[in-house]
């Protein structure tokens, strides 16, 4: 079993090897500059590599890109085990990263919370308190109820 820092290590070299050869080293027009590679996670035994990545377009260009980066997994693979010189190149799955979608999940629901917001602020303009405006008792008040209470 390797140390954490090694699969760290070897993780943070796959991403940059892969992201390099994706933007310099690959000719396919699938994977063209709409494909970002966002995250690698290493397993413990170095063995397999998961490459998370992000296209910027449609459904139609993940899914082109996705076809690209299984075709090109053997030169992605051959590239990482000559920049990283390990005993065993680890196998490369490719992982559509899900970070887009979660993001615009978390924005969609704070736009409703800035409109419900926005509705009881409109509410709340022109109302008053329900009682004094000031509801706490100050120290050396006389409050009529205690004395009732001590008799």
């Amino acid at each position: 079993m390797a140390d954490n820092a090694r699969a760290k290590k070897l993780a943070d070299l796959i991403r940059e090897v892969v992201a390099q050869k994706l933007q310099r080293g690959i000719k396919d027009p699938r994977l063209g500059s709409h494909v970002t590679i966002t995250d690698t996670r290493v397993t413990g035994d170095l063995r397999e590599a998961t490459v998370f990545y992000t296209v910027y377009g449609d459904d139609e260009e993940r899914a082109e890109a996705a076809a690209g980066l299984e075709s090109a997994k053997g030169v992605l693979r051959s590239a990482v085990g000559a920049a990283a010189g390990v005993k065993f190149t680890p196998t490369l799955t490719f992982v559509a990263d899900a970070l887009p979608d979660t993001a615009k999940t978390i924005e969609d629901l704070l736009d409703k919370a800035r409109a419900s917001d926005a509705k009881v602020r409109e509410v709340s303009a022109g109302a008053a308190f329900a009682g004094e405006a000031d509801p706490y008792k100050k120290p050396g008040e006389d409050d009529e109820t205690d004395g009732d209470a001590a008799e």
